[in-house]
């Protein structure tokens, strides 16, 4: 099976390449979900994962990818790219549309001209965070930010046959994340003021990257909330960073989002958490806990200092 993944140079997509081709990305090693339909976990080396960057496939350019796909003809495409700098994006709506909804329509156009299925990555933006209960897939979406509009006008641009898969809070070895910040806080003097007022769900991508493998084998139709398992807030994940890296969790403060300073020009839903519903009627295994995928995370960047 041939298997196109755009923005194959993210920290998701980077993971997913290596997944795809047989090989546990870093921070991996858990075993987060069986085998789903078509295809098998041993059978994952035999896919012929073709990995696209910005540079190699600009999604935005409907002539580039039309022409891609018809020189690749794979089978299925993992749609990761996106432009996902959130509060940029609330200054240049244009771009981001262009990247997120239009990257999207070009990929589901030229995908459906060669019988390719879509698996299209979203995330928890495409909710107000107003609920005071976890998302599930059949909640209606109402976005406050033009990312959030824009990759829920990526969702609009499938058909039924489709996958959407949302996750949240995402962290990965490769590319800027959370807890690289922290990380990187911690060897700064003064306190780390974290918002205690925003909750959700944190992903990690060497156990996002298997589950999506499954479904990209598996071509399962539909939306799918796919995280780690467990909620938290910003403030309550810094100060697991901190504590599981040796430091100490004094220097974390709480604050609310009212009091960041400078603000952010994005709104950010205050619940974010993604209820894992249509993947527990499947059967099929949850992601572990998200302290499981941090500390898998921190033991792979003290291993080797990271990467880029």
């Amino acid at each position: 099976m041939r298997v196109l993944v755009t923005g194959a140079a993210g920290q998701l997509g980077r993971d997913l390449v290596d997944v795809l081709g047989g090989s546990v990305p870093r921070g991996g090693g858990a075993n987060p979900t069986p085998s789903l339909g078509a295809g098998s976990r041993g059978k994952a080396s035999a896919c012929d994962v073709v990995a696209a960057d910005h540079r190699s496939l600009d999604v935005s350019d409907r002539s580039q990818v039309a022409e891609a796909l018809e020189q690749l003809r794979p089978d299925v495409v993992v749609h990761c790219a996106a432009w996902t700098a959130v509060d940029a994006c609330e200054a240049d709506p244009g771009r981001a549309f262009a990247v997120n909804a239009m990257g999207t329509r070009h990929v589901a156009e030229a995908a459906g001209r060669h019988g390719a299925h879509v698996v299209y990555v979203s995330t928890d933006y495409v909710f107000d965070g107003t609920s005071e209960v976890p998302y599930v897939e059949w909640d209606r979406p109402n976005p406050l930010s033009v990312y959030g509009r824009s990759k829920l006008g990526g969702e609009l641009e499938l058909g039924a046959d489709a996958t959407v898969v949302r996750t949240s809070w995402v962290c990965g070895y490769h590319g800027a994340n959370m807890v690289r910040t922290v990380l990187r806080m911690m060897a700064q003097p003064g306190p780390l003021r974290f918002v205690d007022d925003q909750r959700g769900s944190p992903t990690f991508t060497a156990d996002l990257a298997v589950a999506l493998a499954e479904v990209s084998r598996a071509r399962l139709p539909g939306v799918f909330h796919l995280t780690n398992q467990g909620e938290t807030t910003w403030f309550e994940f810094a100060r697991a960073v901190v504590e599981a890296a040796g430091g100490d969790t004094g220097r974390v403060q709480p604050i609310t989002t009212a009091e960041l300073d400078p603000p952010r020009p994005a709104p950010r839903p205050a619940n974010s958490v993604l209820d894992n519903l249509a993947w527990r009627c499947l059967g099929a295994e949850l992601l572990p806990p998200w302290q499981d995928g941090l500390g898998r995370l921190l033991a792979a960047l003290s291993d080797d200092g990271g990467a880029s």
